[in-house]
């Protein structure tokens, strides 16, 4: 049995929110057992040549539950955010649970309906949240 080689994504832009083969725990290889939305945080394409990421968790379980270092795009109370990210589903993203991963087809997919054609981009975050996204961060990351 042979295995397709991986196929590298072109580099995307910080703030994408994009469909993720999170690995098992945030550890390990991917790919993971469950496709997710994760949110962009940095890019690096200087390893080996090709473009990796750093992503955080993103997940559609416990919404009303924000912890340190979360928060949520939720359709009734952020629709214009909502919209823009591209879920489907009221998501929250996890600062403080993040993973660096190759953007290529080991770790991203196309996600259903592919929105922005043969890419893993779902959306971006609307700068309606940036302000929700810092503060997650600076507490993940103080």
């Amino acid at each position: 049995m042979s295995t397709a080689p991986a196929y590298w994504w072109a580099a995307p832009a910080v703030g994408e929110i994009v469909w993720c083969l999170w690995p098992n725990n945030g550890k390990g290889r991917p790919p993971g057992p469950k496709q997710r939305p994760c949110l962009l945080l940095e890019l690096d394409d200087n390893i080996q040549g090709q473009p990796h990421v750093l992503v955080a968790y993103g997940t559609s379980q416990r919404i009303t539950q924000l912890h340190a270092g979360e928060f949520a795009i939720t359709q009734q109370g952020q629709p214009h955010a909502y919209a823009a990210a591209g879920l489907s589903y009221d998501t929250k993203f996890n600062m403080g649970q993040t993973a660096w991963l190759p953007y290529s087809s080991l770790a991203f997919d196309v996600p259903p309906g592919a929105p922005h054609g043969q890419t893993p981009k779902l959306g971006l975050l609307h700068p309606s949240v940036m302000k929700a996204a810092h503060a997650a961060h600076n507490a993940a990351w103080p």
